[in-house]
């Protein structure tokens, strides 16, 4: 006998809530990750940039050029913090979908463990059920046999 039926319905439902949760962790992840790595190469250009700059302007560079130069820094700096806002934003989702994942993971151990006890709880009264009529049989013959021969005739 196994954990009653209710009981791995149960458990397959929380097992599809779990993979569900553990797909969109994955997903989280990669969105963080892809985030993060669109923030470094921001960065990375920005310093880029400002190195290039900073050459042209040992060459001489007249007051147009310096202000294109820091129209186009702000605008990138507005960028970078957009995209710290993003790299913040996965995290906090990447932390959200691990965290309801775990919790999802908890769920299906612990029904798991109640739908083995449950299995264990039916197999043992099973036990006890077989036992007593073994032992019940055992005695109907035992009776049948000491009755069997004071009544059996000479």
């Amino acid at each position: 006998m196994t954990a009653p039926q209710p009981l791995l319905s149960l458990l397959a439902h929380a097992e599809r809530e779990r993979n569900d949760a553990m797909s969109d962790a994955k997903r989280a992840e990669l969105e963080h990750r892809t985030a993060v790595r669109q923030s470094e190469q921001l960065l990375a250009y920005r310093s880029d940039y400002e190195q290039r700059w900073s050459r042209s302007f040992g060459d001489g560079g007249g007051i147009a050029i310096m202000h294109c130069y820091q129209g186009f820094m702000q605008r990138l700096d507005a960028a970078i913090q957009t995209q710290q806002r993003v790299v913040a934003l996965a995290a906090q989702r990447l932390a959200d979908a691990q965290a309801l994942w775990q919790q999802r993971e908890i769920r299906v151990a612990s029904v798991r463990k109640l739908a083995e006890r449950r299995g264990e709880e039916a197999r043992t009264v099973e036990r006890r059920r077989e036992q007593k009529l073994q032992d019940e049989h055992a005695m109907r013959a035992a009776w049948l046999r000491s009755n069997g021969a004071a009544l059996a005739p000479l």
